[in-house]
């Protein structure tokens, strides 16, 4: 079965939610990348969203005012950004915030994972190259703030359905997939490299 998660997204939602899992969202997600993280963490400025339960999309989205409004935009195409440029954020972000589902490229490291585990968050991968696929659930922008930073880092606050396929990278406990998987890689690399010394030894 499709598993579809509605913001706001509470911790028993997450509860049976692994890493691997792929699931959908619905609700509302909000664009927050690198200078939004800065602005919250690093200068204490308050968000102008309020992101407890909710879900944030590390992306730099390309938007198009809708002609005849004097403040409403439609979405073109939005594209994940490599979540690892926010790691040094993320605990702090979480803490702060309440946000519950994170989404971006790319795997995150140990402050996202206690981040995580500790106040009952998940991080997943929203596949690459499929940035207009995912502008396509994006029904309406909603509303949009700090447009002083430029369309890239605004914060974009969308109402989506169905958003994604998203792939599960840390879940809740605070596992993660990229990082067990490396594990695995490099087991899996010296047995191949093992098998190819016997095959090319006799190469002086």
């Amino acid at each position: 079965m499709k598993k579809v998660l509605q913001t706001p997204v509470s911790a028993e939602d997450l509860k049976d939610i692994k890493i691997g899992d792929v699931i959908f969202l619905s609700g509302h997600i909000v664009t927050c990348r690198d200078v939004a993280h800065r602005r919250l963490i690093e200068y204490g400025r308050e968000l102008p969203v309020d992101l407890h339960g909710g879900a944030i999309f590390h992306a730099g989205p390309i938007v198009r005012k809708i002609e005849g409004t004097d403040d409403k935009y439609e979405m073109i195409s939005v594209g994940p950004t490599t979540s690892m440029r926010m790691e040094k954020f993320e605990y702090d972000f979480i803490q702060q915030t309440g946000v519950k589902v994170i989404v971006g490229k790319g795997g995150m490291g140990p402050k996202t994972e206690a981040g995580c585990k500790e106040f009952g968050a998940i991080h997943c991968v929203f596949p690459a190259g499929n940035a207009v696929i995912a502008a396509v659930t994006v029904q309406e922008i909603e509303s949009q703030h700090w447009m002083d930073l430029g369309m890239p880092e605004t914060l974009w606050v969308c109402r989506i359905e169905e958003f994604g396929p998203l792939i599960v990278s840390i879940d809740a406990e605070g596992n993660n997939l990229f990082e067990n998987n490396k594990v695995i890689f490099n087991e899996r690399k010296e047995e191949a490299l093992a098998e190819l010394n016997q095959k090319v030894r006799f190469i002086k």
